[in-house]
């Protein structure tokens, strides 16, 4: 039996970065599918995973600094990769990297990642996403080992080990991101990384030279003092998922683990802050 979706159309103004910021809300209470279009975009929820007040909580329905009306209605299955072939776009960071599907032409960067998207969130379309990539190149990940934690298609691992990383953990609570994970991992020919399905419950007694955490800031400030105590000495932790506001938040929680501020980088409200060890 086709699993039944409800379907929300968005119309957005003004369309950026409200659209950024409502795909990343939408994600974390549970919509899992999302088609940008020139008025906003349209997002899908399974049924089971919906309720009517779903959409309550939402921060960016309430800013007065956009306009967002919405309807919805329930659909069949849809064909997801039908959907990407029509509205997925290949990404390029900084003329180095590119982030695209196997129907792309191959732009012949000096890295190329090549996906099968299925949901918005973790293409390289959202915010934190591309920043994050911006924070790889800078870092010398050679035989360093790292964790990818919240990987979503799984481009940031990929990422790390094309630049040198060995040995690499995906984790990701979400059974499509861990499947889509495993999938992305085969496509690009990766040797090193090992895709976990749970949460941060996995961590215990393991060590990293490097962690990614590219999720939402309540998650990141729950796990804060697990993932710290993963970070071998000297080791770098690259947070993401939250505005440029959380910052003075987010930075008070890593400071109590000995860990210092090093670099920002921001992008439409977004930021993506890189850690050192003391």
């Amino acid at each position: 039996m086709d699993n039944i979706y409800i379907e929300y159309n968005f119309t957005v103004t003004p369309k950026e970065p409200a659209t950024e910021i409502l795909i990343a809300e939408l994600g974390a209470v549970g919509f899992e599918s999302f088609v940008e279009n020139d008025n906003g975009v349209t997002a899908f929820i399974q049924k089971n995973d919906w309720n009517s007040t779903i959409l309550n909580d939402l921060f960016i329905l309430n800013s007065e600094d956009f306009t967002i009306e919405y309807n919805h209605n329930e659909v069949a299955q849809t064909n997801w990769n039908e959907e990407w072939e029509k509205n997925f776009s290949p990404i390029q960071v900084d003329d180095l990297v590119s982030i695209r599907a196997p129907f792309h032409e191959n732009p012949n960067l000096k890295y190329d990642i090549v996906i099968e998207p299925k949901m918005s969130f973790g293409t390289g379309h959202h915010e934190t996403t591309h920043m994050m990539v911006q924070h790889l190149l800078q870092i010398d990940v050679t035989d360093k080992k790292v964790l990818d934690m919240g990987c979503g298609t799984g481009i940031l691992a990929i990422f790390a080990e094309m630049r040198g990383a060995n040995p690499i953990d995906a984790i990701d609570i979400d059974t499509w991101c861990y499947e889509n994970s495993i999938e992305n991992v085969a496509r690009n020919k990766c040797k090193y990384i090992l895709v976990y399905e749970g949460d941060s419950s996995l961590l215990i007694n393991k060590k990293y030279d490097l962690i990614i955490a590219n999720i939402n800031r309540n998650i990141l400030l729950m796990d804060m003092k697990i993932y710290t105590n993963c970070l071998n000495d000297k080791g770098v932790l690259l947070l993401s998922g939250f505005y440029q506001e959380d910052i003075p938040l987010i930075d008070e929680e890593v400071s109590k683990y000995d860990l210092e501020l090093e670099t920002v980088i921001e992008r439409n409200n977004w930021v993506a802050l890189k850690f050192n060890k003391k």
